[in-house]
């Protein structure tokens, strides 16, 4: 899969939160993405999904540029994370995203992506991120009532067994 990066200028997002501290070990920009194929609602034959609230959001279209230049001059923050809905459903839009922040800023922090996808179901996508230096993701899909258990890579407590981070580079 080639991915034409000067294209895209900008990204859909519900919201961005230019600091949050709970859903990694770092201070980190929260970049909400707008769409989901609802597989954990799907599979557990349940509305189940802890992001609701947030899919009743309106889309916006930010500047990609824009954004990386708010997370660049927040001094607290040490990292971004693509979450809210699912992000691999805008691949090309975060893709263009991390290569702007890699190439063009020369920034290096961790760039963390929750996926209710599982590896092997992704792995074009892993493939295409491994290019870049510190990124880590998140895997697996929520799953009601299950046992939480806690994630070394992200150093937070994750709501369900199954669910994993790996740092793929």
């Amino acid at each position: 899969m080639q991915i034409d990066t000067g294209m895209i200028s900008t990204i859909e997002v519900k919201t961005i939160q230019s600091e949050t501290f709970g859903d990694y070990k770092k201070a980190s920009m929260l970049i909400c993405m707008c769409n989901c194929d609802w597989k954990c609602c799907k599979e557990a034959k349940q509305d189940i999904c802890q992001n609701m609230e947030i899919a009743k959001q309106e889309n916006l279209m930010v500047s990609i540029d824009d954004t990386i230049k708010l997370y660049l001059n927040n001094p607290i923050t040490e990292a971004i994370i693509f979450g809210g809905l699912e992000p691999m459903l805008q691949f090309n839009e975060v893709y263009s995203f991390i290569y702007k922040l890699r190439n063009q800023y020369s920034c290096n922090d961790d760039v963390v992506i929750y996926t209710g996808y599982y590896e092997n179901e992704i792995q074009q996508y892993i493939q295409q991120l491994e290019q870049f230096k510190n990124i880590i993701v998140k895997f697996g899909r929520f799953i009601p009532d299950d046992k939480s258990k806690y994630d070394d890579v992200l150093g937070i407590t994750l709501a369900s067994h199954n669910q994993y981070a790996k740092q793929i580079s």
